[in-house]
């Protein structure tokens, strides 16, 4: 509402050209209250797949440590199927009881999350920290990768 101060003979009220924004004001600060709630709760779980990995390749040992979990979650040390309850013995042998070498873990894509999580637990229990997961290299072609490292 806006008043005119001056004395004019005419008894007319012009009109005046300000714009009130406090309304203005008023409706954006609740729609940022508003999407400051929503936004966190608007996040989606993504289901994965991850056959492939298109790191750049990282330089291998001399001779690498490879424990695989078949299918079948059975557990091979190199060429050697072995058992979960002598797999530390086994490490150690082949480690000559060095828990700093770096033991890379190979498995089925068939095994499921929580059995690879038993045997990265049985490495940890073991003493061996510093575990490589190993997966197919993609090499550009959509959906072809090379064969694992032997």
């Amino acid at each position: 509402m806006a008043v005119r101060l001056q004395e004019s003979h005419d008894d007319d009220v012009g009109e005046v050209a300000d714009i009130n924004v406090t309304p203005f004001i008023d409706v954006v600060l609740v729609l940022l209250i508003i999407f400051m709630v929503a936004a966190p709760l608007s996040t989606v779980d993504v289901a994965v797949d991850l056959p492939t990995s298109n790191a750049p390749a990282q330089p291998r040992p001399d001779k690498p440590l490879f424990l695989t979990v078949k299918d079948d979650l059975s557990l091979s040390l190199g060429e050697d199927t072995i058992a979960r309850e002598s797999l530390q013995g086994a490490l150690d042998r082949q480690t000559q009881n060095d828990r700093e070498q770096r033991v890379f873990v190979r498995a089925d894509q068939g095994v499921a999350y929580g059995d690879l999580m038993k045997v990265m637990n049985l490495l940890r229990n073991a003493g061996y920290l510093k575990i490589g997961l190993v997966g197919l290299e993609e090499t550009g072609g959509a959906g072809q990768g090379a064969a694992p490292p032997r």
